[in-house]
């Protein structure tokens, strides 16, 4: 476990049946948001709203964050609810999850906002062990039952520079705890395979290197999209991550599920 945290640093219930939410399925596959580590869903406020206002039914998932497989069953429990096509968005750490869960038949697309986008057999301990000599560390706080957080004083210059003060403030001390176990979480099947992908690289970020989301983007044969940004792009920037969104349901539209 130390050394995932080393790696890391060097380089971020539904039971029972559930009814079926009836999606659009002549025009619009249904969205499904997916956050990343030390966030929780309430960051895709922005981005929600502007899909919601044009016309897309929209599923914003609370993932525990606590390992890759019980954030991956969280997603497969969403998709179980869904009776239209889906596009599944993966914001950071949340790239991973996407990742795995997006085989599923319902899935037509997938989007990769400022994440991961792992290889067969990869995981965040492994990808970050590979950042370029000198990268600075991340300031990472392990607490004692660990889980993981990033210090508050540097969370909003490195991971919402471009955010409101207040929203950035607001962001580090609502933090929520990123399991130390989804480090060494590994992709199994990577969806991105057989799934058409976007992927919008915020051009300063500071949590995953631009050049590596790059080229995750690349080798995945993803849409690349860049903007000015921080990792939090998809806060301080919705317009941009809901049009990238639209033009992957675009195409999603027009693609029988399989």
């Amino acid at each position: 476990m130390n050394k995932a945290i080393a790696a890391l640093a060097s380089a971020s219930l539904v039971t029972g049946a559930v009814p079926a939410i009836a999606g659009d399925e002549g025009k619009h596959p249904t969205i499904i948001l997916v956050h990343g580590a030390f966030v929780d869903g309430s960051g895709w406020a922005g981005v929600y709203k502007i899909l919601r206002k044009d016309g897309y039914e929209v599923v914003v998932l609370q993932n525990p964050t606590t390992s890759l497989e019980d954030d991956v069953a969280a997603t497969r429990r969403a998709l179980a609810t869904i009776a239209s096509k889906v596009v599944l968005v993966g914001h950071s750490y949340g790239g991973m999850v996407i990742t795995e869960a997006g085989s599923d038949p319902k899935v037509t697309a997938l989007v990769y906002v400022a994440a991961f986008a792992p290889d067969q057999g990869e995981s965040v301990a492994s990808i970050t062990a590979s950042a370029p000599p000198g990268a600075p560390p991340l300031p990472i706080v392990s607490s004692p039952d660990g889980t993981l957080t990033l210090d508050k004083s540097k969370f909003p210059a490195l991971f919402a520079a471009d955010a409101a003060p207040e929203v950035s403030r607001f962001m580090a001390d609502s933090q929520q705890p990123w399991g130390a176990r989804a480090l060494e979480g590994k992709v199994t099947v990577p969806a991105w395979k057989i799934r058409p992908s976007w992927f919008l690289v915020p051009q300063n970020d500071r949590i995953i290197p631009p050049d590596g989301q790059r080229g995750m983007a690349r080798r995945a044969g993803a849409t690349l999209r860049e903007v000015p940004g921080s990792h939090a792009v998809f806060v301080a920037n919705p317009e941009a991550v809901a049009a990238l969104i639209e033009e992957a349901a675009t195409h999603a539209a027009a693609k029988p599920a399989q």
